[in-house]
């Protein structure tokens, strides 16, 4: 039971914040320009790959919450393939957050100094 539980967990705990992160990068574009036909085009690509990343990432983690919950409630034992979808959920979370999840830092600008002036 305990392991079942700890699957719930890691599911809740890693590749559920990574679709949120996920989804709030899913339009950022750094480097693209909306002016050229080959960015946009390339842009459209890299939006519908991230979508179905995500969608991805939503299926199995429902299909992994509801089978260990619910072989917690009900005490038989998880299937094998759960698990295996539970090393894929965070496989493809950890893409995620690594890739586009993270958020832009900017550069830190320098203060100029006065005897330069």
């Amino acid at each position: 039971m305990l392991v079942k539980l700890l699957v719930a967990a890691g599911v809740l705990l890693f590749p559920v914040p990574a679709l949120v992160l996920g989804a709030r990068g899913l339009l950022k574009r750094p480097g693209y320009s909306a002016d050229e036909p080959s960015d946009r085009a390339s842009f459209i690509l890299l939006v519908a790959l991230r979508s179905v990343v995500l969608l991805l990432v939503l299926a199995l983690s429902a299909v992994v919450l509801a089978s260990s919950v619910g072989a917690a409630i009900a005490d038989v034992p998880l299937h094998g393939m759960v698990y295996v979808f539970f090393a894929l959920d965070l496989l493809l979370a950890l893409m995620v957050v690594l890739s586009f999840g993270r958020s832009v830092r900017r550069p830190v600008r320098r203060r100029a100094s006065p005897a330069a002036r």
